[in-house]
């Protein structure tokens, strides 16, 4: 395979820095800017994807702010040009009940899963769109389409990375880009940390990444639109 540009946001730890891992395990050579908000967690995944003859740099950004936003799209195309497959990775869980839910709290889910997903599109999807190539993933989860209880605000977060992946797929998909969203089950993660769920329970890092790589290889005559991973157990 060539080496190809893969930008992949909320990459310092769990499911991203999984990504970015096995992107460059599988393609060596590949060029990765791997962005988060902790820089020095970045330049451990990074110096980890050099170990696999990787090419990474490090972006340091908050994805929910445009401004910010913005430099890290104009540093990356500086680096490395264009950007060949856009991972939406980065998010943020808290759960409560309706009524429990602080305002301050659902804003915060809704820029950290959904305002990130949208802005980061938009900066690098016209490229893809000028070339008439690219693959753009958003990452949901099983709260995307399921009605759970307790995650009000993530659940209301997540219903809308998979609305906004559903517009972006009909009106780009003429356009040479793919668009996929991936709704994953529990998987181990920093989010479970102090659960006390036993990680036999969860799905493996590893395993979530593994489906953004086998989604992306798949030839350009088909795209997965969604897909859905769970714990062999079922859900928690």
């Amino acid at each position: 395979m060539s080496s190809p540009v893969v930008l992949i946001t909320g990459a310092s730890q769990g499911i991203g820095a999984a990504i970015a891992k096995t992107f460059a395990r599988e393609i060596r050579g590949c060029r990765l800017a791997l962005v988060a908000r902790n820089e020095k967690n970045l330049r451990s995944v990074a110096r980890a994807c050099e170990k696999s003859g990787a090419s990474p740099a490090v972006f340091p950004c908050d994805v929910a702010d445009v401004a910010a936003v913005a430099a890290m799209a104009a540093a990356v195309r500086k680096k490395f040009g264009l950007v060949d497959v856009l991972i939406n990775n980065a998010g943020h869980f808290f759960g409560a009940p309706f009524l429990e839910t602080p305002v301050q709290k659902f804003d915060e889910m809704l820029a950290a899963n959904l305002r990130s997903a949208f802005l980061v599109s938009r900066a690098f999807a016209p490229a893809m769109v000028r070339r008439g190539r690219g693959d753009i993933f958003l990452m949901g989860s099983i709260a995307s389409f399921e009605a759970l209880p307790g995650m009000a605000a993530y659940g209301a977060a997540k219903h809308g990375v998979l609305g906004l992946a559903r517009v972006m797929r009909e009106e780009l998909k003429k356009k040479g880009v793919r668009v996929t969203a991936v709704l994953p089950g529990a998987t181990s993660s920093p989010s479970w940390a102090g659960s006390g769920v036993s990680a036999e329970r969860l799905m493996p890092a590893g395993d979530v990444a593994r489906a953004f790589f086998d989604v992306y290889r798949l030839s350009r005559r088909t795209v997965v639109e969604e897909i859905v991973l769970r714990p062999q157990q079922g859900d928690l």
